[in-house]
């Protein structure tokens, strides 16, 4: 039982990342800043929103899978990646907030 524990906190984590990538992502793109992926960019060309929500609802179902699969360490350092993503989106953000 303590594993599927720790198996949901990391899937917790992971849901939390990914609304944070969403919200700094679409506030990058209020900036005026670029989505670098190619295939979240594919699939921002008809609508930037509707796209990064595709994306991560895409995310969140492999996610689901690693979980459903017993897959939870991939979930555990996919968490690193997306951690040091936000960091950075919110670097990027930061370096070309408007100065007054």
């Amino acid at each position: 039982m303590r594993w599927y524990m720790q198996a949901l906190a990391h899937y917790q984590l992971f849901i939390y990342l990914q609304l944070l990538d969403l919200l700094t992502t679409l506030v990058g793109l209020r900036l005026g800043l670029q989505e670098t992926s190619p295939f979240v960019r594919q699939l921002m060309r008809v609508d930037p929103t509707i796209g990064l929500v595709a994306s991560k609802l895409l995310a969140l179902l492999l996610g689901g899978y690693c979980l459903w699969a017993n897959r939870h360490r991939i979930i555990h350092w996919i968490n690193y990646w997306y951690a040091a993503l936000v960091a950075w989106n919110l670097s990027i953000i930061l370096a070309g907030w408007p100065r007054v």
